[in-house]
């Protein structure tokens, strides 16, 4: 068997076999893995003058093995991999070099399982399956201690409760029986006949009445089946009493429970019962506010209704309603940035005026519960048929192998500690619930039930379960509202082992992933090696479960589960420490009382390891504000237990965030963290149970409006695309590009490649056509292209990232991605996109409602006017595109940036006219985001005035006054991509000898591109509401003169707009690219 040779490297990567034979140095260094992209191939790797040289090692029809070698040289097949090897330590066998030093495998250290005195230790695995591996004396000692150990435990249990048969029969398969059993093991059998054979004995009277007790709960059950066919005889699912106990136990189990659910649900539905529960009713909720009037603080109390959808202004709490708004004139919702307790509500009279009310709450947390209760209201009187944004509560909790308390509300209703719900809000249920434990010790229906329990006592809703999934104590349940129960399609579940040699699961991970409508998303749960000291094992559990996790699309097989989900949730008991000494740790507890958190993140081994781009690459975690979640003592939160007596001495468990919830989501899709923080009263575990709330936008499943038979075809064109890859291999490669909008997978034509420094740099210089399967622009803004940079010999994945159509929804638009492969950055992409679509009109999303007021807004004098002209002030926008989040860490870089189109491209429309804006320059609430400079803004304004989409020369104007945070200095391409790492040596696949082409010359001379980094930190997009015709837009105060002069400068009106084309040879000059969505003739 291959595993048993020191050669093989099982599935390690690609970069990890050539920093191998890179640390072997010696020519004739090989090893041989997994292939990643053929199932049952290998790929054997050798080293030869510093360079790693690759071959594909692969079956036939009739599993025989051979090696893809030099051309001329006569092909051998081989039955096992160890004949092959053999052969080819021989000379002149088509290889670069003859194979000389296997390299072995890295040993890795056993973890050693955490001693919780919770249930006993699983006994050690001194035996094997392997007899080659394993001396039969030695197995017969391992299985002689293993006797003797259980003999021992039966020693100190009190057994008088036993008969004398029982007794006899426990004693004698630990004494003799046993030792059967492991044979049968060695020799291949995992049966365990001893074992049955006890378990057949004592339950010998059980299984009789369960022969006895069947028939009637069968004919019992087939009575309240409704849709029972007439005629049909009983199924006898269990009637085979040659079947295992355990099996017919759990057959009974599932039948009584089935029993049981049908009366209820007959019993009730004829009586009218709703189980004790109402509608789910969010009850009227008053808020007390201050109006400033004049320089005039006035006392006010906002009274709302979500049920009824109305707003009340009144005077004073107990007074009679001065007047309200119904939900559909409450027009927006504008938070302060810089009063973190201010609200201005825009709402709009009978006699369509606006106006413009400026409040101050008591506090963020409460003018926070405000907005999201007007948000429901907004959400549930919608005429939308479709929802599209839903929130989604995150939990995960480590229990500490005890049971949960009477009453764990606190954790659903996001209380405790960190960043928090208001109180005014616990009566909003989330319409997802995803809930993720470790070291669990219920059984699966039992903790099922008592989070159902628990979330229709506080919301009054019976949620739906849309999947659960158990690994050994590591469960995952996902639950969502009955009425989304048609939309949630598409449902996978999996499990990763990752405890001891990757076999135990006391840690790994589970997941579950599914589609909302036309969005995916993905949560895994996961509890990694635990120990201070064991970070790189930690490393390790991630990138495995990373890679074997299988979840999602099947279609997607070349991408791992970051690139497979719109929302990818990972949850769970990481275990990363605080990593400072064992002697700090009374110095930690106080600095935790004096809520000195910053300093201990910074010594947080997660965040060193995210900023070191190790583990969780391009993942972001809301800003931790609540204290370490372990090592408490149990029942109380006020104590740390932060030393474990064991027999090597004590053990240090410093307080850490072992618990936390990190998100990695498509480019410019809209998601708020609306809470990230811990509970303060569930004590039962030296754990605390963490939650995390997200709003996330959803898009539906898309039903053109359009006349498919005369709707014109639209298109996506990618073109001047150039990847630098963290390889160097004389392949050559292409990209494919997969989408669930497009007709099919495309693949380019092979690239250029040009050596550069520890890298390769691959210019794919033809422009890219992909047919999308509806040309509607309304839904392809909502799609996004997944792009994987491919070896043409081995198929294999050398990068993959992710590009969003919305990028180029008013222009071309260039884009530079990170290229990642399990886990790790394998280069980057640049290259440019463009749609091609018909006209169409935006439609607003629910969550516009609710914006961000930039620090340096000027506020509008104004308190009225018709509802175009303040429309037009307050620029209602599109906010999921743009604006902040908090980071953790100092990790910032997410993995993609979109830059504008260079200055000399063609303008727009307008003749370069900028219209005065009065209003506030208001950022949304989203966290991915494109940010732009203030000079490439004052050019957009005119570049963006497109027919299809509304004249647009004002859409930019808030930019002009940016902080400088927010601005990013101009670099070349080469300049921006961050330093390469120390290079490897190179690496070669032998299949492909073709000449070197000559270097490809820059597509991005210095100073045409300005690359954005997408901000952490509010901004905003223009806006795109149509504005104010052009002749009666006021003048800027102070125009700037324009030189038209330079063909580049002309207004688009007075000439015709160039074509995106091919790549200019001349550095001085930059291709010019049109809008997008114009008209198909």
């Amino acid at each position: 068997m291959p595993s048993q040779q020191p050669w093989y490297h099982d599935n390690i990567t690609r970069s990890k076999a050539e920093d191998l034979l890179s640390k072997a140095a010696r020519d004739g260094s090989f090893l041989i893995r997994d292939s990643e992209s053929v199932q049952g191939a290998y790929a054997l790797c050798v080293l030869y003058q510093n360079c790693v040289y690759t071959y594909r090692i692969l079956p036939n029809e009739d599993k025989k093995l051979s090696v893809q070698a030099s051309e001329g040289v006569p092909i051998r097949f081989f039955a096992m991999l160890p004949e092959l090897v053999e052969a080819y330590y021989s000379p002149n066998m088509g290889l670069v070099t003859h194979l000389q030093y296997p390299v072995q495998r890295e040993e890795e250290v056993e973890e050693e399982q955490e001693s919780n005195n919770h249930p006993p230790r699983l006994p050690p695995r001194n035996f094997t399956a392997d007899a080659k591996d394993c001396e039969s004396k030695t197995s017969e000692q391992a299985t002689k201690s293993l006797s003797d150990m259980y003999l021992m435990r039966l020693q100190h249990i009190d057994l008088s409760m036993l008969s004398d048969e029982h007794q006899m029969a426990v004693q004698e398969y630990f004494r003799t029986s046993i030792f059967l059993d492991a044979e049968q093991v060695q020799n291949g059998n995992p049966n365990l006949p001893g074992l049955k054979k006890l378990i057949t004995a004592v339950c010998k009277n059980l299984n009789s009445e369960i022969s006895r007790i069947l028939p009637a709960l069968e004919i019992f059950h087939r009575a309240l089946d409704q849709q029972l066919s007439p005629g049909i005889g009983p199924k006898q699912i269990l009637a085979d009493s040659g079947q295992s106990v355990s099996y017919r136990l759990e057959q009974l189990t599932k039948l009584l429970y089935s029993i049981e659910d049908k009366a209820k649900s007959s019993v009730f539905e004829a009586v009218g019962y709703d189980g004790g529960h109402r509608k789910s009713l969010i009850p009227i909720v008053s808020f007390e506010v201050k109006q400033e009037s004049l320089g005039i603080s006035t006392k006010m109390v906002l009274k709302v209704d979500v049920e009824s959808g109305k707003l009340y202004f009144k005077k004073s709490k107990d007074g009679p309603e001065d007047k309200y708004f119904v939900h559909n004139k409450i027009l927006q919702l504008v938070k302060s940035q810089k009063m973190h307790a201010k609200l201005v509500i825009v709402v709009e009279t009978e006699k369509e005026k606006i106006l413009r009310k400026e409040f101050v709450f008591d506090d963020t947390k409460k003018r926070e519960g405000f907005c999201q209760l007007l948000q429901q209201m907004k959400n549930k009187h919608s005429e939308k048929p479709e929802p599209d944004m839903i929130t989604v509560f995150v939990g995960t909790w480590n229990m500490g192998n005890a049971g949960p308390p009477p009453n764990i509300d606190s954790w659903f209703h996001c209380k405790g500690l960190g960043k928090t719900r208001d109180d005014t809000a616990d009566h909003i249920p989330h319409d997802v619930y995803v809930i993720g434990t470790q070291e669990d010790p219920l059984g699966e229906r039992e903790w099922s039930d008592t989070v159902k329990n628990a979330l229709r006592k506080i919301t009054n809703i019976s949620f739906k379960q849309v999947a659960t999934h158990t690994l050994w104590n590591i469960r995952i349940i996902v639950l969502a509202k009955p009425e989304h129960e048609n939309r949630i399609s598409h449902v996978f579940s999996d499990s990763v082992k990752t405890g001891i040699a990757n076999t135990l699961g006391n840690k790994g991970a589970v997941g579950v992933s599914f589609m909302f409508n036309g969005t995916s998303f993905g949560f895994v749960n996961s509890h990694l090696t635990s120990g201070s000291e064991k970070k790189l094992r930690r490393n390790q559990n991630y990138i495995n479960i990373l890679r074997f996790l299988n979840l999602g699309d099947k279609k997607l097989n070349p991408f791992d589960i970051t690139h497979r989900f719109t929302h990818l949730v990972w949850l769970g008991d990481l275990n990363y420490r605080v990593e400072l000494p064992s002697s700090d740790a009374e110095d930690i507890v106080a600095k935790i009382k004096q809520q000195q958190y910053q300093y201990l993140l910074g010594r947080d081994q997660l965040n060193k390891e995210r900023n070191d781009g190790k583990v969780f690459l391009h993942f972001e975690e809301e800003e931790i504000t609540f204290p370490p979640t372990y090592r408490f003592e149990r029942d109380t939160r006020e104590k740390y237990a932060y030393t474990k007596a064991k027999a090597t001495g004590t053990k240090y468990n410093l307080p850490s965030w072992c618990d936390r919830v990190l998100r990695k989501s498509y480019p410019l899709v809209h998601v708020v963290c609306q809470a990230y923080g811990c509970t303060n009263d569930i004590m039962t575990s030296d754990h605390s149970p963490v939650f995390a709330s997200f709003e996330v936008g959803v898009a539906s499943q898309f039903v053109s409006k359009q006349d498919p038979n005369s709707a014109p075809q639209g298109g996506i064109q990618i073109m001047n695309c150039v990847a630098i890859l963290l390889t160097k291999s004389k392949t050559r490669f292409f990209i494919e590009f997969h989408s669930s909008c497009l007709e099919k997978t495309v693949k380019t034509s092979e690239g250029d490649n040009t050596d550069t420094d520890g890298a390769i740099k691959v210019w794919f210089g033809n422009k890219v056509e992909l047919t999308p399967i509806i040309s509607d622009p309304e839904y392809l803004l909502d799609q996004h292209i997944l792009i994987c940079v491919k070896s043409t010999d081995s198929d294999e994945s050398y990068g993959e990232g992710c590009v969003a159509l919305r990028a180029a929804q008013f222009c071309y638009r260039e884009f530079q991605i990170t290229l990642t492969h399990h886990g790790e950055k394998t280069g980057t992409l640049t290259g440019g996109i463009q749609l091609r679509t018909s006209e169409f009109k935006p439609t607003e999303k629910l969550y516009d409602f609710i914006k961000i007021e930039r620090d340096d807004a000027a506020p509008s004098k104004s308190r009225g006017g018709d509802k175009s002209s303040v429309t037009q002030t307050h620029d209602i926008t599109n906010p999921n595109y743009m604006g902040f989040s908090f980071k953790s860490g100092n990790v910032t870089d997410k993995g993609w940036s979109y830059s504008m189109t260079p200055r000399n491209a063609p303008s727009g429309g307008q003749g370069g006219k900028e219209s005065k804006k009065p209003g506030y320059d208001m950022g949304p609430r989203s966290s991915t985001a494109i940010n732009y400079t203030a000079s490439e803004d004052e050019k957009l304004s005119e570049m963006l005035d497109n027919p299809l989409y509304g004249s647009m020369s004002k859409l930019h104007k808030d930019q002009a006054h940016l902080q400088p945070d927010f601005l990013t200095p101009t670099a070349d391409v080469e300049s921006d991509r961050p330093p390469l790492p120390m290079p490897r040596n190179r690496s070669f696949t032998s299949s492909e000898n073709r000449s070197q082409p000559p270097t490809p010359i820059s597509l991005h001379p210095p100073g045409h591109k300005k690359p954005v980094v997408p901000s952490r930190s509010e901004g905003g997009l223009g806006h795109n509401q149509p504005p104010l015709p052009s002749k009666s837009r006021p003048d800027p105060q102070n125009p700037k003169p324009r030189d038209y002069r330079e063909t580049s400068e002309f207004p688009s009106k007075q000439r015709i707009p160039s074509r995106p084309g091919s790549y200019l040879p001349n550095k001085d000059m930059h291709p010019e690219f049109p809008k997008t969505g114009r008209p198909i003739n």
